[in-house]
Protein backbone atom coordinates (compact mmCIF):
# COMPACT_ATOMS: atom_id res chain seq x y z
CA UNK A 1 0.00 0.00 0.00
CA UNK A 2 1.48 3.74 -0.61
CA UNK A 3 2.68 5.64 1.64
CA UNK A 4 0.05 8.46 1.53
CA UNK A 5 -2.52 6.03 3.11
CA UNK A 6 -4.42 7.52 5.92
CA UNK A 7 -5.52 4.89 8.84
CA UNK A 8 -6.32 4.76 12.41
CA UNK A 9 -6.17 1.17 14.57
CA UNK A 10 -8.16 -0.97 12.09
CA UNK A 11 -11.98 -1.89 13.06
CA UNK A 12 -11.97 -5.58 12.06
CA UNK A 13 -15.13 -5.27 10.13
CA UNK A 14 -13.42 -3.38 7.50
CA UNK A 15 -9.77 -5.23 7.66
CA UNK A 16 -8.61 -5.42 4.54
CA UNK A 17 -10.82 -2.51 2.97
CA UNK A 18 -10.36 0.72 1.33
CA UNK A 19 -12.06 3.62 -0.04
CA UNK A 20 -10.03 5.62 -2.56
CA UNK A 21 -10.79 9.37 -2.66
CA UNK A 22 -10.55 9.68 -6.51
CA UNK A 23 -10.75 13.03 -8.24
CA UNK A 24 -11.97 12.07 -11.53
CA UNK A 25 -10.72 16.05 -13.20
CA UNK A 26 -12.94 18.42 -14.91
CA UNK A 27 -14.59 15.94 -17.65
CA UNK A 28 -11.91 15.17 -20.55
CA UNK A 29 -11.52 11.70 -19.28
CA UNK A 30 -7.49 12.22 -20.87
CA UNK A 31 -7.07 14.46 -17.34
CA UNK A 32 -7.50 11.73 -15.58
CA UNK A 33 -4.30 10.07 -13.99
CA UNK A 34 -3.51 7.02 -14.39
CA UNK A 35 -3.44 5.91 -10.88
CA UNK A 36 -7.37 7.34 -10.70
CA UNK A 37 -8.35 4.80 -14.01
CA UNK A 38 -6.54 2.23 -13.08
CA UNK A 39 -8.33 2.07 -10.05
CA UNK A 40 -11.74 2.42 -11.53
CA UNK A 41 -10.62 -0.92 -13.88
CA UNK A 42 -10.22 -2.70 -10.02
CA UNK A 43 -12.79 -1.57 -7.72
CA UNK A 44 -15.67 -3.65 -6.31
CA UNK A 45 -17.89 -0.56 -6.19
CA UNK A 46 -17.93 3.31 -7.27
CA UNK A 47 -19.53 6.12 -5.75
CA UNK A 48 -19.86 8.97 -7.92
CA UNK A 49 -21.06 12.41 -7.65
CA UNK A 50 -22.60 14.62 -10.54
CA UNK A 51 -19.82 16.37 -12.12
CA UNK A 52 -18.21 13.12 -12.89
CA UNK A 53 -18.36 12.91 -17.15
CA UNK A 54 -19.71 10.38 -18.80
CA UNK A 55 -15.99 9.74 -20.49
CA UNK A 56 -14.82 8.84 -16.81
CA UNK A 57 -17.48 6.38 -15.93
CA UNK A 58 -17.25 4.46 -19.03
CA UNK A 59 -13.87 3.52 -17.35
CA UNK A 60 -15.23 2.23 -14.83
CA UNK A 61 -14.98 -2.24 -15.28
CA UNK A 62 -18.06 -3.60 -15.97
CA UNK A 63 -18.06 -5.69 -12.86
CA UNK A 64 -18.47 -2.75 -10.59
CA UNK A 65 -21.53 -1.82 -8.79
CA UNK A 66 -22.01 1.95 -8.84
CA UNK A 67 -24.36 4.10 -7.06
CA UNK A 68 -24.94 7.97 -7.86
CA UNK A 69 -24.73 11.05 -4.54
CA UNK A 70 -25.10 13.65 -6.75
CA UNK A 71 -25.17 17.20 -5.35
CA UNK A 72 -26.32 20.64 -6.97
CA UNK A 73 -27.30 23.55 -5.61
CA UNK A 74 -29.97 23.00 -2.76
CA UNK A 75 -29.92 19.50 -4.36
CA UNK A 76 -28.88 16.12 -2.84
CA UNK A 77 -29.49 12.84 -3.88
CA UNK A 78 -27.82 11.55 -0.75
CA UNK A 79 -27.00 13.86 2.13
CA UNK A 80 -23.38 13.87 3.05
CA UNK A 81 -24.12 12.50 6.41
CA UNK A 82 -25.50 9.26 4.77
CA UNK A 83 -22.37 9.43 2.19
CA UNK A 84 -20.47 8.60 4.98
CA UNK A 85 -22.41 5.87 6.56
CA UNK A 86 -22.67 4.57 3.16
CA UNK A 87 -18.61 4.20 2.58
CA UNK A 88 -17.68 3.04 5.80
CA UNK A 89 -20.68 0.09 5.96
CA UNK A 90 -19.37 -0.72 2.35
CA UNK A 91 -15.91 -1.02 4.13
CA UNK A 92 -17.63 -4.21 5.70
CA UNK A 93 -18.72 -5.90 2.45
CA UNK A 94 -16.07 -4.62 -0.13
CA UNK A 95 -12.31 -4.42 -0.79
CA UNK A 96 -11.60 -1.82 -3.49
CA UNK A 97 -13.93 0.84 -2.84
CA UNK A 98 -13.77 4.49 -5.17
CA UNK A 99 -15.68 7.34 -4.05
CA UNK A 100 -15.39 9.27 -7.65
CA UNK A 101 -15.55 12.89 -7.09
CA UNK A 102 -15.46 15.99 -10.03
CA UNK A 103 -12.30 17.87 -9.94
CA UNK A 104 -9.93 17.55 -7.34
CA UNK A 105 -11.30 15.59 -4.18
CA UNK A 106 -9.57 18.05 -2.06
CA UNK A 107 -10.57 21.03 -3.68
CA UNK A 108 -14.03 21.88 -2.92
CA UNK A 109 -15.02 18.40 -2.67
CA UNK A 110 -15.75 17.49 0.79
CA UNK A 111 -12.80 14.89 0.58
CA UNK A 112 -11.78 15.73 3.60
CA UNK A 113 -15.09 15.48 5.57
CA UNK A 114 -15.22 12.01 4.13
CA UNK A 115 -11.10 11.23 4.82
CA UNK A 116 -12.17 12.08 8.58
CA UNK A 117 -15.24 10.24 9.23
CA UNK A 118 -13.67 6.86 7.86
CA UNK A 119 -10.07 7.06 9.44
CA UNK A 120 -11.80 7.90 12.86
CA UNK A 121 -13.83 4.99 12.24
CA UNK A 122 -10.97 2.37 11.42
CA UNK A 123 -11.61 2.57 7.61
CA UNK A 124 -8.23 2.83 5.56
CA UNK A 125 -8.22 5.53 3.06
CA UNK A 126 -6.40 6.97 0.07
CA UNK A 127 -6.32 10.04 -1.91
CA UNK A 128 -6.08 10.54 -5.02
CA UNK A 129 -5.82 13.57 -6.74
CA UNK A 130 -7.61 15.14 -9.77
CA UNK A 131 -6.74 18.12 -11.95
CA UNK A 132 -9.13 20.97 -10.47
CA UNK A 133 -11.34 22.93 -12.60
CA UNK A 134 -9.26 26.32 -12.25
CA UNK A 135 -5.89 24.62 -13.42
CA UNK A 136 -7.78 22.38 -16.12
CA UNK A 137 -9.08 25.67 -17.46
CA UNK A 138 -6.39 28.22 -17.57
CA UNK A 139 -4.81 25.08 -19.47
CA UNK A 140 -7.50 25.45 -21.95
CA UNK A 141 -7.83 29.00 -22.23
CA UNK A 142 -3.90 29.51 -22.69
CA UNK A 143 -4.32 31.69 -19.32
CA UNK A 144 -1.51 31.28 -16.93
CA UNK A 145 -3.01 31.14 -13.11
CA UNK A 146 0.09 32.67 -12.08
CA UNK A 147 2.72 35.23 -14.37
CA UNK A 148 5.50 37.15 -13.49
CA UNK A 149 4.72 40.87 -13.85
CA UNK A 150 0.93 40.36 -13.31
CA UNK A 151 -0.04 38.15 -10.73
CA UNK A 152 2.16 36.45 -8.11
CA UNK A 153 -0.47 34.30 -6.37
CA UNK A 154 -3.36 32.68 -6.95
CA UNK A 155 -6.73 32.82 -4.58
CA UNK A 156 -9.31 29.62 -4.79
CA UNK A 157 -12.64 30.86 -2.83
CA UNK A 158 -16.27 29.09 -3.05
CA UNK A 159 -18.76 31.75 -4.21
CA UNK A 160 -21.40 29.51 -2.43
CA UNK A 161 -22.99 30.12 0.91
CA UNK A 162 -25.29 27.62 2.75
CA UNK A 163 -29.09 28.11 2.19
CA UNK A 164 -30.29 31.35 3.10
CA UNK A 165 -27.12 32.78 4.44
CA UNK A 166 -25.64 35.59 3.13
CA UNK A 167 -22.28 35.14 1.01
CA UNK A 168 -19.47 36.28 3.73
CA UNK A 169 -16.16 36.53 2.19
CA UNK A 170 -13.06 38.79 3.03
CA UNK A 171 -13.53 41.61 -0.04
CA UNK A 172 -11.02 43.59 1.48
CA UNK A 173 -8.33 40.76 0.85
CA UNK A 174 -9.64 39.31 -2.32
CA UNK A 175 -9.91 42.64 -4.14
CA UNK A 176 -5.80 42.58 -4.53
CA UNK A 177 -4.76 43.59 -8.12
CA UNK A 178 -2.16 41.80 -8.40
CA UNK A 179 -3.66 38.21 -7.05
CA UNK A 180 -5.74 36.15 -9.39
CA UNK A 181 -8.76 35.06 -8.34
CA UNK A 182 -10.75 31.66 -8.81
CA UNK A 183 -14.31 31.38 -7.74
CA UNK A 184 -16.06 28.19 -7.97
CA UNK A 185 -19.42 27.45 -7.24
CA UNK A 186 -20.63 31.48 -7.85
CA UNK A 187 -23.12 31.55 -10.66
CA UNK A 188 -26.04 32.39 -8.52
CA UNK A 189 -24.26 35.02 -6.53
CA UNK A 190 -21.81 36.58 -9.19
CA UNK A 191 -23.83 39.87 -8.97
CA UNK A 192 -22.94 40.15 -5.73
CA UNK A 193 -19.84 39.10 -5.91
CA UNK A 194 -18.33 41.57 -8.69
CA UNK A 195 -20.33 44.43 -6.88
CA UNK A 196 -18.37 43.37 -3.32
CA UNK A 197 -15.25 43.17 -5.62
CA UNK A 198 -15.69 46.40 -6.89
CA UNK A 199 -16.89 47.68 -3.69
CA UNK A 200 -13.43 46.80 -1.87
CA UNK A 201 -11.42 49.02 -4.67
CA UNK A 202 -10.83 46.37 -7.52
CA UNK A 203 -11.34 48.14 -10.76
CA UNK A 204 -14.23 46.88 -12.29
CA UNK A 205 -12.37 46.63 -15.79
CA UNK A 206 -10.37 43.92 -14.54
CA UNK A 207 -9.99 41.40 -17.08
CA UNK A 208 -12.28 38.23 -15.96
CA UNK A 209 -13.66 35.07 -17.97
CA UNK A 210 -16.25 32.43 -17.22
CA UNK A 211 -16.08 28.98 -17.87
CA UNK A 212 -18.57 26.32 -18.20
CA UNK A 213 -18.03 23.14 -18.19
CA UNK A 214 -14.30 23.18 -18.86
CA UNK A 215 -12.69 20.71 -21.36
CA UNK A 216 -15.78 18.83 -22.21
CA UNK A 217 -17.56 19.05 -25.42
CA UNK A 218 -20.20 21.66 -23.73
CA UNK A 219 -17.70 24.18 -22.70
CA UNK A 220 -18.95 27.36 -22.69
CA UNK A 221 -16.51 30.59 -22.47
CA UNK A 222 -17.17 34.23 -22.14
CA UNK A 223 -14.61 36.74 -21.54
CA UNK A 224 -14.80 40.62 -20.43
CA UNK A 225 -14.20 42.21 -17.49
CA UNK A 226 -15.85 42.07 -13.80
CA UNK A 227 -18.19 45.45 -13.98
CA UNK A 228 -19.84 42.69 -17.43
CA UNK A 229 -19.12 39.70 -15.78
CA UNK A 230 -22.71 39.29 -14.55
CA UNK A 231 -24.83 40.22 -17.28
CA UNK A 232 -22.69 38.91 -19.93
CA UNK A 233 -22.92 35.02 -18.34
CA UNK A 234 -26.61 35.70 -17.53
CA UNK A 235 -26.70 36.67 -21.27
CA UNK A 236 -25.25 33.54 -22.48
CA UNK A 237 -27.17 31.51 -20.24
CA UNK A 238 -24.87 29.86 -18.42
CA UNK A 239 -25.20 26.93 -15.93
CA UNK A 240 -23.21 25.05 -13.34
CA UNK A 241 -20.51 24.10 -12.91
CA UNK A 242 -18.96 27.57 -14.29
CA UNK A 243 -15.67 28.67 -13.17
CA UNK A 244 -15.06 32.42 -13.08
CA UNK A 245 -10.85 33.66 -13.01
CA UNK A 246 -10.72 37.12 -12.53
CA UNK A 247 -7.31 38.73 -12.90
CA UNK A 248 -4.98 40.63 -15.07
CA UNK A 249 -3.40 37.29 -16.69
CA UNK A 250 -6.42 36.84 -18.34
CA UNK A 251 -5.20 39.47 -20.91
CA UNK A 252 -2.15 36.33 -21.21
CA UNK A 253 -4.89 34.14 -22.95
CA UNK A 254 -5.33 36.80 -25.90
CA UNK A 255 -2.12 37.67 -26.10
CA UNK A 256 -1.15 33.58 -26.71
CA UNK A 257 -4.10 33.72 -29.36
CA UNK A 258 -3.00 36.55 -31.32
CA UNK A 259 0.54 35.21 -31.39
CA UNK A 260 -1.00 31.97 -32.79
CA UNK A 261 -3.77 32.95 -35.09
CA UNK A 262 -5.77 29.98 -36.39
CA UNK A 263 -5.41 27.76 -33.34
CA UNK A 264 -8.13 25.84 -31.84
Amino acid sequence: MSEDILTTPSNPASAGATVYLVGAGPGDADLLTLKGARLLSQADIVIFDRLVSEEVLALINEGAEKIYAGKGRNMHSIAQSEINETLCKLAETHKTIVRLKGGDPFTFGRGGEEALYLVARGVNVEVVPGITSAAAAGAELGLPLTHRGLATSVRYVTGTCRKGDELDLNWQSLADPDTTLIIYMGLANIEAIAQNLMAAGLSGRTPAVAVESATTQTEKIFRGTLETLAAGVRAASFAPPTLFIIGKVVNVAAELEALNPGQD
